[in-house]
Order: structure tokens, then C-alpha cells, then sequence
């Protein structure tokens, strides 16, 4: 099966994803939950999140993404799910932004993914509502999806 929902820590990898993925704002701030841990290990990331956000007109906006690559590391695909920071993620947005995701993936040869509960935490969604979202827009795809549910130190 494709998606896996599964507890644990993310940045631990033990499922050893090519990439990670987050939902995130689209006003340049990584300052509350996982978003904090992206940009802590990330920090040249963080910066062209915050440039994309920031350029006139913003080039990371609602519904979008954008896939990170760094050297020896996990890739990162960096989700708009919400418009500022708390709550405010839509679904539209979500889906959006998973199918953009499934795309570039696909594009970019990338086959496993792992992702934590986006949109549902701060983003104030229904994890319910969106993990229907995450595997409608994944069923069929040919590569693995982990999904962290449950955060569980590892």
C-alpha cells in the first residue's frame, strides 16, 4: 500500500523518504510546531521561503509548493495551506498544494514521501477532513507516503 499512517518522529526517517513535506504559511514564518524543526535543520531553506513570500508579487502563495533540495539531506517540499500564521488553512488549499506535490514528485523521479499532520494542527482543519484529502490525491500513485499522525519520540 502506498500511504502509511504511522507515529513517530519525522526527522528520524526510519522509513528513509527522499523527501519531507509540511504545510505551511504564506507570510515567511516558520515559528510554531514542525515548521520550527524545518527551519532549525533547513535554515537555507527557510530563507528562500521567507524571499518567496516576501517578492513582490509573492512567488509561495495559497495552494502552492515548493520542493527544497540540499545535499545529503531528505528533500523538502514546503506546502501553502494557510494565508498567515494559526489558524486559517483551507481545504482548497490543501489539495492543492498535495496535488502540486504528487506532480513534481513524479516529475522529479522522487518516491517516497513523508509528511506530518498538516493543517490540522495550527492550521485548525479536520485531520479527518484532511487525511480524506491525502488519500484521494495519493491513491494510485506509485511511490510510498508516510504519514506521521502521532508525533512519538524514537
Amino acid at each position: 500500500m502506498p500511504i502509511q499512517f504511522i507515529a513517530g518522529d519525522l526527522f528520524t526517517n526510519r522509513y528513509k523518504a527522499e523527501a519531507f513535506a509540511h504545510g505551511c504559511n504564506c507570510a515567511g514564518s516558520m515559528g510554531a510546531g514542525i515548521a520550527v524543526g524545518f527551519k532549525q535543520r533547513y535554515p537555507a531553506m527557510f530563507d528562500e521561503y521567507k524571499h518567496r513570500c516576501k517578492a513582490q508579487p509573492p512567488t509561495f502563495v495559497l495552494g502552492s509548493s515548493f520542493l527544497w533540495r540540499e545535499s545529503g539531506k531528505p528533500a523538502v517540499f514546503n506546502l501553502g495551506t494557510q494565508p498567515r500564521p494559526g489558524r486559517g488553512a483551507t481545504y482548497d488549499a490543501v489539495e492543492t498544494a498535495l496535488r502540486e506535490m504528487r506532480t513534481t514528485a513524479e516529475a522529479e523521479g522522487i518516491t517516497s514521501i513523508a509528511i506530518p499532520r498538516i493543517a490540522a494542527g495550527y492550521g485548525g482543519l479536520s485531520w479527518k477532513k484532511v487525511k480524506a484529502q491525502i488519500e484521494a490525491v495519493f491513491a494510485n500513485w506509485s511511490g510510498s507516503l508516510y504519514v506521521y499522525e502521532d508525533f512519538q519520540e524514537e
